[in-house]
């Protein structure tokens, strides 16, 4: 009986000192539970976080959550953002750090209906345009600005309609464009039975003022810290990881995402149309920031004329301490 007794205590000790070796991660999430961030969740579906010794809980997002007022308040030690928005509050006071960035592309465009007679953005003088806020409206400006059109719905500028986090000013003819994504709301508008012929679609990526989306942020503080440091080298060698599994297993991705979903909002149809175009924007990054594509967000940012969305080149706003040991 002793012998069984101290086999169970030895048992209990064991699996006690493994439990206290796992470090926690709490990762916010810039919006609800959807393929948009399906590495993070394949990552810890196939137990990529448990393999590095990591305990991850995935925060999801919503329109009343914003990462950066999540962070600041000590409710998550990483955040989802991008970087216009991280940029802005960095410059506010908040030092948001970009420690990774998984997205390589832009995903953001206007989607306007044919029948308005926009073919070039010289056309959206006069007409009104569908925008997200919440730090979501910093790369419209800036492009407002480089195309010279005021934003205060003065005449030869443009009306902004303050956008809900769906299509339904476009569906109803309040506004000329929406702001979409081209793995979520573009696919919603063709769900909702206007067809891709009917529509004009404009790339911030294509027209040249596309900024970085859906990088990784820290407090620059925590980075000090070495114990913080190796945690964040293995979350982003972990969640990288899930990542390419992502890219390279599309379908089965989107399921995972699907069975993360607790709100039952998400469709399989869906989330496969939207892991199919994720993967386009997060093909070619490994994860380290490529230094090219910071530069091109700051000029743009800082090229807002009268009212940029930065006023000074950031200083210390993002770095390879992480990537360059998590790629090794």
């Amino acid at each position: 009986m002793q012998n069984v007794i101290r086999g169970a205590a030895l048992a209990a000790l064991a699996f006690a000192a493994g439990t206290a070796q796992a470090e926690t991660v709490k990762l916010q999430l810039k919006w609800v539970t959807q393929a948009q961030f399906a590495g993070y969740y394949v990552a810890e579906a196939k137990g990529y976080y448990k393999e590095e010794g990591l305990e991850v809980e995935i925060l999801p997002g919503g329109p009343d959550i914003a990462p950066a007022q999540v962070i600041s308040g000590g409710g998550a030690d990483v955040i989802i953002d991008w970087m216009p928005s991280a940029l802005a509050a960095r410059e506010k006071g908040l030092p948001l750090v970009n420690i990774a960035q998984p997205f390589k592309s832009s995903g953001l465009m206007l989607t306007c209906l044919k029948e308005t007679g926009i073919t070039s953005p010289a056309d959206f003088a006069d007409k009104t345009l569908g925008v997200w806020f919440f730090g979501n409206e910093y790369p419209f400006l800036s492009w407002m600005s480089a195309l010279g059109l005021k934003t205060d719905g003065s005449a030869g500028g443009v009306t902004v309609l303050k956008q809900g986090f769906n299509v339904d000013p476009l569906l109803q003819k309040q506004a000329a464009c929406i702001s979409t994504m081209t793995y979520n709301e573009y696919g919603q508008v063709l769900d909702a039975g206007i067809k891709a012929e009917d529509l004009v679609t404009f790339k911030y990526e294509e027209q040249g003022v596309a900024t970085l989306e859906d990088g990784l942020y820290v407090l620059e503080d925590n980075l000090k810290d070495p114990a913080f440091e190796d945690k964040m080298v293995k979350f982003v060698r972990a969640s990288m990881k899930g990542w390419k599994d992502a890219e390279a297993n599309p379908d089965e991705a989107a399921m995972i995402v699907l069975e993360a979903d607790q709100t039952g909002a998400q469709t399989e149809a869906h989330q496969k149309f939207m892991m199919g175009e994720v993967a386009k924007l997060t093909a070619g990054s490994n994860g380290a920031l490529d230094e090219a594509d910071y530069t091109r967000t700051v000029t743009t940012l800082l090229g807002g004329g009268s009212d940029p969305v930065i006023t000074k080149e950031p200083v210390g706003a993002w770095t390879h301490q992480i990537t360059d040991k998590a790629l090794q």
